[in-house]
């Protein structure tokens, strides 16, 4: 639901910002609201606000924002939805409160009235939000728990600007878009950025869970309102126990999902999370679910259609399909660019954006995903490797001596061979040696080993003494010192909840579904279901083989075993194909003859050596042209095109 944006020349004499800029800011974000568009000018023409409007609750005119409370001194722009405003409303009515509209909007102001910055701990949802107060002179920015929708910042010589997109703070013509150098070192480890950075110099995303509020002085307080750690002294429950638990939270979390005015559906994939959401989502429906799934014309392999076939018979919803190939791939590049801002390097982006079209061209404005369900449960292979290569050698290595830890590295990778690819067992023994822990996140593409290969010599001199370890090391060190016994499976889903569910995960679903103006919602990271995970043991996630466990025995009541227990298929895209033959040809030809070249950051011939082995077949380097291709297009697009 919507895009919001906004200005405050804090440090200026006299009203400055113009209605224009705002609505020129606001309007580059139109697919995030298409149905309606407001601004603000405020304190005294030093800032403005700006609004486009999904509409999702109280389709009505009284849905307009920017919106005021209960007097004109606090005024609110927002993007997201809060599940609980309808319990808060009855409260804050009964305190004398009077609401002009059905919205949840409304709600955040009347909190914000009431209760100041604490307001963020009484509201559920999915969520960014932006209040200036001009009793207190501040400007308060929030985001959501989870992360799960976007809110960038920018400040400098006295000027804050705010938005959704960062495409809506390049439109300010204080804002010329710059390479972070550093952000791309760590985006070429993790396929996105890290927050607080962005790849675009001066430019910052606020993180999940947290709050920043601006003074008339431009001093910026940014705390952390919320934290998934794991709990002190977890509940000794019975296994029956927690299933029943587990059931009851998903449910309500989805119910809360259900929360709309307009028509809503689920991205089906047949696999257990969107099929989960399908079944319990049934329960709560008189009329049909609507299902969407894709799927590829030219790699059978990675198509789940008859999966998805078969949870919609069984479920009896209204299903749609569509089929995409490399030339919808080929297609869609430049609007990928566009709407993702900054790279975001996982090609499961292209199919997101058509199954999203699909959804949006039936008229369904909502759809429920899965993503959270393999973090928070430990449903992937990888998260079994790790914690066994933990379980089995680097438990017993970490409490060595540093010394003796290098000396057991130099003959540690035989053993790390065995339950790793080859290429990720020199990295893993390159940590044991470093001092530096086992996990660093799920979708890893260029480690610290490989980065001088594909680094020029300028750049491996320029970032000598950096290392991506230094963004793991913070979240690592953090739920050490608070929770010392947590268990590693604990670590490994914190990590994850800081860096990739966030930013990578997270900001693939909300740019893609709202490039067609779809708004998408994610039951699995309802934060009561997140805190409850986080305390159960590992043994109830992963047992033998088999992910997800407790999940998974939760969820036979809803669906058959067949669903639940076959193997895991994840949702991807066949970029290892679209990389080879004439059309991969082309790929490479883009990233070879992108104007980054220009700026010697990267080994190219080291580069084409990756594309010539990948189109022989003989190692699979997809991945890693698939993230310096985005980052070629993306400076293309936004850097080039600006000089």
């Amino acid at each position: 639901m919507c895009g919001i944006c906004g200005v405050w020349e804090y440090g200026a004499t006299e009203g400055r910002v113009k209605r224009a800029l705002v609505e020129r800011m606001r309007d580059v974000m139109t697919h995030r609201g298409p149905d309606d568009a407001g601004e603000l000018i405020f304190d005294a023409g030093r800032g403005g606000f700006g609004f486009r409007r999904l509409s999702i609750i109280d389709l009505s005119a009284a849905g307009h924002q920017p919106m005021r409370g209960c007097t004109d001194r606090v005024w609110l722009v927002f993007n997201g939805e809060i599940y609980n405003h309808a319990e808060l409303r009855a409260g804050l009515e009964q305190r004398g409160h009077i609401y002009a509209s059905r919205t949840d909007s409304e709600t955040i102001l009347h909190l914000y009235e009431e209760r100041g910055l604490d307001f963020v701990h009484d509201i559920e949802g999915d969520y960014a939000i932006a209040l200036w107060d001009a009793d207190r002179e501040q400007l308060v920015l929030a985001r959501d728990r989870a992360g799960v929708k976007p809110l960038y910042f920018h400040q400098h010589n006295g000027r804050f600007i705010f938005a959704s997109e960062i495409k809506a703070i390049l439109e300010h013509p204080s804002v010329t878009p710059e390479v972070n150098e550093e952000a791309l070192y760590h985006y070429l480890t993790f396929v996105t950025t890290p927050a607080p950075q962005t790849l675009f110099r001066g430019v910052q995303k606020l993180p999940a869970g947290h709050l920043l509020v601006i003074d008339r002085s431009g001093a910026v307080r940014t705390t952390q309102y919320w934290d998934a750690l794991p709990p002190v002294s977890p509940v000794v429950r019975s296994e029956e126990e927690h299933q029943r638990n587990i059931l009851e939270l998903l449910r309500a979390s989805i119910k809360k999902r259900m929360m709309a005015d307009v028509p809503f559906g689920v991205f089906l994939s047949g696999g257990v999370d969107s099929s989960a959401n399908v079944a319990l989502m049934s329960e709560l429906m008189t009329q049909p679910v609507r299902t969407f799934t894709v799927g590829f014309h030219d790699t059978e392999a990675l198509n789940e259609l008859e999966s998805a076939r078969e949870i919609s018979k069984r479920f009896g919803t209204d299903h749609h399909e569509v089929m995409i190939g490399r030339a919808e791939m080929i297609k869609f590049l430049p609007e990928l660019v566009f709407h993702q801002d900054e790279p975001i390097a996982d090609p499961v982006c292209v199919p997101l954006y058509y199954v999203s079209k699909l959804a949006r061209d039936t008229g369904t404005i909502v759809v429920q995903v899965g993503e959270g369900s393999d973090e928070i449960f430990g449903g992937y292979d990888w998260f079994r490797t790790y914690l066994n290569i933990e379980k089995r050698f680097w438990r017993h290595a970490e409490r060595a001596p540093l010394s003796a830890r290098r000396a057991a590295a130099a003959i540690a990778k035989p053993l790390v061979r065995k339950v790793v690819k080859k290429r990720m067992a020199g990295e893993l023994v390159r940590r044991l040696g470093a001092n530096e822990s086992l996990f660093w996140g799920g979708a890893v593409v260029f480690d610290e080993t490989m980065k001088p290969s594909v680094l020029s010599q300028e750049m491996r001199v320029r970032y000598n003494g950096l290392s991506t370890y230094d963004v793991v090391r913070q979240y690592q060190e953090t739920i050490a010192a608070a929770r010392p016994d947590s268990d590693y499976a604990a670590r490994m889903t914190y990590l994850e909840l800081k860096l990739r569910l966030p930013e990578l995960l997270l900001m693939r679903v909300d740019k893609i579904t709202m490039a067609t103006s779809v708004e998408a919602r994610v039951p699995f990271l309802d934060h009561h279901l997140i805190e409850y995970a986080m305390g159960l043991p590992r043994e109830l996630k992963v047992k033998g083989a088999t992910g997800k466990h407790i999940l998974k025995r939760a969820l036979e009541s809803v669906l058959p075993k067949d669903v639940l227990y076959k193997p895991k298929r994840g949702f991807g895209a066949p970029i290892n194909e679209w990389f080879r033959g004439p059309g991969g040809a082309g790929l490479v030809e883009q990233l070879m003859n992108s104007s980054l070249r220009e700026r010697n950051f990267f080994d190219y011939s080291f580069i084409q050596r990756m594309a010539d082995e990948h189109a022989r077949g003989t190692r699979d380097w997809s991945a890693n042209l698939w993230c310096l291709l985005n980052l070629s297009l993306w400076y293309e697009h936004w850097i080039a095109r600006a000089d």
